[in-house]
C-alpha cells in the first residue's frame, strides 16, 4: 500500500514521502495513529495544501522537544532491586519503571517514548534512548543495583 508520511518514520522516511508499506502496518499502525495517509489523487491535494502548515507545527515540536532535551544531560536513573548471587533479577526492569523512575525526577516522559529493545533482567549499567520527537533522541544511564551502595560502587 503506497501511503504519504505526515512525520519522519525512523528507517522508511521523512514527511510528505510517498513510500510503499505492507498492508497490515498502514493499516494497523501508521493510519491509526495519523502518522501517515493513503496516497490517492484527493490526500495527495489535501496533503500539498497543508503541507506548509504540517510542517510548521513539526518544527514547533521539534524546537519544544529539543529544549526538553537539554534538562535530560547527564540524566542518570537509580533502580534498587532484588536479585540472585549472579546479578539475575527476580522479575525485570521494564518500561513502565523507567517512566515511574524519570517523572520522580521531574522529566515529562510517557512510555511511548521509551526506546527499550528488551526488558533489563540482570544487574548492571544500561543506556536506554528517550525518544522527545521523531527527530530528538536523548541518552538515559540507568544503573539497576541491589543496594544503594552496590549503585555507588557501580557508578
Amino acid at each position: 500500500m503506497d501511503v504519504i508520511l505526515l512525520e519522519r518514520v525512523e528507517k522508511l522516511g521523512a514527511i510528505g514521502d510517498v513510500v510503499t508499506v505492507k498492508d497490515g502496518f498502514a493499516r494497523n499502525f501508521l493510519l491509526p495513529r495519523k502518522k501517515a495517509l493513503r496516497a490517492n489523487e484527493a490526500n495527495k491535494k489535501v496533503f500539498e495544501a497543508n503541507r506548509a502548515r504540517i510542517e510548521a507545527d513539526n518544527a514547533n515540536r521539534r524546537a519544544e522537544a529539543e529544549v526538553e532535551s537539554k534538562t535530560f544531560e547527564n540524566a542518570s536513573v537509580t533502580l534498587i532491586r532484588q536479585a540472585s548471587n549472579v546479578g539475575q533479577l527476580y522479575g525485570s526492569v521494564a518500561v513502565r519503571d523507567l517512566v515511574d523512575a524519570l517523572v520522580a525526577d521531574g522529566h515529562k516522559v510517557n512510555k511511548s517514548q521509551i526506546v527499550l529493545d528488551r526488558p533489563i533482567k540482570a544487574i548492571g549499567l544500561y543506556d536506554v534512548r528517550v525518544a522527545l520527537h521523531p527527530e530528538v533522541a536523548v541518552t538515559v544511564k540507568v544503573n539497576v543495583a541491589r543496594s544503594p551502595e552496590e549503585a555507588e560502587m557501580q557508578a
